[in-house]
């Protein structure tokens, strides 16, 4: 009595990622999307609004001209993404004084 889907996502076009250690790896979507639940775990970010994040960033490398890509570029578009959905997530803390200064811009703009 339950019906079960699966969907096909065409894979032509996504250029390889490159890690920090000059390695070079297909794009996993299922990877990408596991690393975002992960930083999100603990907000209370919809599903929906990670898978569309997951959605935006694969459509962008598809639509790219480029055959390879470095992991930070993606990365930078995760953080860019966790900026819009949840602004508590994507926050670099390094020290006492980048939290410090992060609770004043805070407090400041009444979060």
């Amino acid at each position: 009595k339950k019906r079960f889907n699966t969907y096909e996502r065409s894979s032509l076009g996504m250029p390889m990622v490159i890690k920090e250690d000059g390695s070079r790896q297909t794009f996993s979507r299922d990877k990408l999307a596991r690393g975002i639940r992960i930083a999100c775990a603990k907000r209370p970010v919809p599903a929906g609004r990670i898978d569309a994040l997951v959605d935006e960033i694969e459509r962008d490398l598809q639509n790219s001209t480029r055959r390879e890509i470095n992991s930070r570029t993606i990365g930078d578009k995760v953080i860019a993404g966790l900026k819009t959905i949840d602004p508590i997530v994507y926050f670099k803390l390094d020290d006492l004084s980048a939290i410090r200064a992060e609770i004043d811009r805070l407090t400041s703009e009444g979060l």
